[in-house]
């Protein structure tokens, strides 16, 4: 069904929603926390997701933000939501290296054994075998 005056599907979200979300998943990139802390605290959802299914700690872990992904746990984001290709945040950290990213997943209850490939899977394929030591620990 569409809506006569704009000609969209009535279930479509409208052009502020995109745009907002579209702020949110830039604020995640840049790791600017203030701004998603804001957003959060009025109520936008921790786990927002764009197309591919990336939430906004997938986007903060990967570009290196742990302030941002500390931040997004604390309002209730999910640090094992894996994206539409089996990754969750931890395991992109540990592809990326970022080892202050890592504590703050993993300090957030993330599960190394979570995702296709997992956290674990990834530092095995990776050859970082202190990962490896420190995720079959957990």
């Amino acid at each position: 069904m569409t809506d006569a005056t704009s000609q969209q599907p009535a279930d479509a979200p409208d052009a502020e929603v995109i745009a907002l979300a579209g702020k949110l998943f830039d604020a995640a990139r840049a790791g600017d926390t203030d701004t998603l802390a804001a957003y959060l605290d009025a109520g936008a959802p921790a786990d927002l997701t764009n197309d591919r299914g990336d939430t906004l700690v997938m986007l903060a872990a990967y570009h290196g933000h742990a302030a941002t992904v500390e931040v997004l746990l604390r309002h209730g984001a999910d640090p094992d939501l894996a994206n539409d290709r089996g990754q969750t945040p931890l395991a992109g950290a540990v592809f990326k290296g970022a080892e202050d990213v890592l504590a703050a997943l993993l300090a957030g209850g993330a599960d190394p054994q979570a995702g296709t490939p997992s956290a674990l899977d990834t530092a095995r394929m990776f050859g970082k075998e202190d990962l490896v030591a420190r995720f079959e620990v957990r």
